[in-house]
Formats: C-alpha cells, sequence, structure tokens
C-alpha cells in the first residue's frame, strides 16, 4: 500500500466554518422598506376615501390592510428595529403600527356603537392624540433625513385637519387632510423604494438626503 493510500480519510475532508463565537451580533435586515412601504399603502387607500375621491361606503376595504400589513407588518418591523437598536424608527413601526390595529377595531367595532351626537368628537378625539404624538416625532425625525422629515411633517398636519373634521363635522376639512395623506403616502413610498432600491444595490441609487453633522 502506497503512503498516500495510507493517510487517514479525515485528512481530505474540508474543515467545517467555525461556529460564531458567543455574544456575536446577530445580523437583522434593515426593515425601514417594510415599515414605510406597510404605512405608505395602508395610509394612501384610507386618504383616497378622506380625499372624497371614492364613496364612503366602501370605506372598509382599508379594515384588512390595516390589520395585516398596516398593523401586523409594521409591528414586526419596529421590534425588529428593537433588535437593531434603532430607537426612533422602533418607536415609529410599533406606535403606527399600533394605530391601524386600533383603527381597525374602532372603525369595524366600536363607532358604530356610539351616540350619534359624540361620535365625531371620539374621531376627533382619536386622531388629535396621534397628531400629538405625531408632532413630537417630527422632532425628533429632524436629525434623520429629508424623505422621513417630509413624511412626518405632512402626516402631523393629515392628522391635524382629520381631528380638525371630525371636531367641525366639516367634510371640506377632512377632504384637506385626505390630501395631506396621500402626499405623504407618495413620500412613505418613496421612501420604501429608497430603503429596499440602496440596501438591494448596496449603495446610494436613490437619494433620501441624510442630515449630516
Amino acid at each position: 500500500m502506497s503512503a498516500s493510500k495510507s493517510r487517514p480519510a479525515a485528512a481530505t475532508v474540508r474543515p467545517a466554518t467555525a461556529p460564531e463565537p458567543p455574544g456575536a451580533p446577530v445580523q437583522v435586515a434593515d426593515p425601514g422598506g417594510l415599515g414605510l412601504g406597510a404605512f405608505a399603502l395602508t395610509t394612501f387607500v384610507l386618504s383616497v376615501f378622506n380625499a372624497g375621491l371614492l364613496d364612503d361606503s366602501a370605506e372598509k376595504v382599508v379594515l384588512p390592510l390595516a390589520l395585516f400589513y398596516g398593523g401586523l407588518a409594521q409591528l414586526l418591523a419596529g421590534l425588529w428595529e428593537f433588535r437593531r437598536n434603532n430607537t426612533f424608527s422602533a418607536t415609529a413601526f410599533v406606535s403606527y403600527g399600533g394605530f391601524w390595529l386600533a383603527f381597525a377595531l374602532y372603525v369595524g367595532k366600536i363607532a358604530p356603537g356610539l351616540d350619534p351626537a359624540y361620535a365625531d368628537k371620539a374621531t376627533g378625539l382619536f386622531l388629535l392624540a396621534w397628531a400629538i404624538f405625531t408632532a413630537y416625532m417630527t422632532v425628533a425625525a429632524l436629525r434623520t433625513n429629508g424623505v422621513v422629515i417630509g413624511v412626518f411633517v405632512f402626516l402631523t398636519l393629515t392628522f391635524a385637519f382629520l381631528s380638525a373634521g371630525a371636531f367641525a363635522g366639516s367634510d371640506g376639512v377632512d377632504h384637506v387632510g385626505g390630501w395631506l395623506g396621500l402626499v405623504t403616502a407618495v413620500l412613505a413610498w418613496y421612501g420604501s423604494f429608497a430603503h429596499v432600491a440602496n440596501s438591494t444595490w448596496r449603495r446610494e441609487v436613490i437619494p433620501t438626503w441624510p442630515i449630516r453633522g
């Protein structure tokens, strides 16, 4: 038997990849594209009705989107942002995921049982609370990028006009809020597009105008 044939078979086996050392960080893909996309699509569909472009009788088409895409998908995106130690995005995505879940419950179950004399004011209060939250998140957004700043500025205006319209019982003010919501949705879709495209290309191909310094 030759010397080459006498070598143990194990000597020709390539070594296995070394395991990750204990405590090594787990790599999590950027969930920003998912969170912004879920927010944009659901906001767009609802805003079409708020702007008066379609009859309100079909508005409940937004409820499954609010539950599963605007709600659940955005909630998951926010939890992954917590895993990535991104406080701003985590707070935003989890909060607006909660908003869409609450909206679906409110429109589908709560609002139909309210006293008609107070239903508009209840809706106005619901939207006003979100306007306040979005306003202070806009201040934090000033340290992110131009696209996110635009989303939060227009979203604050959207909630403010929808709240005012509900309190006043004014369809005209509601329609303004709806058009502002459409602008918000387009900006959020652009941000989602930029997240996904830039991550896939591994360089900035879609500008977001980050804040420097």
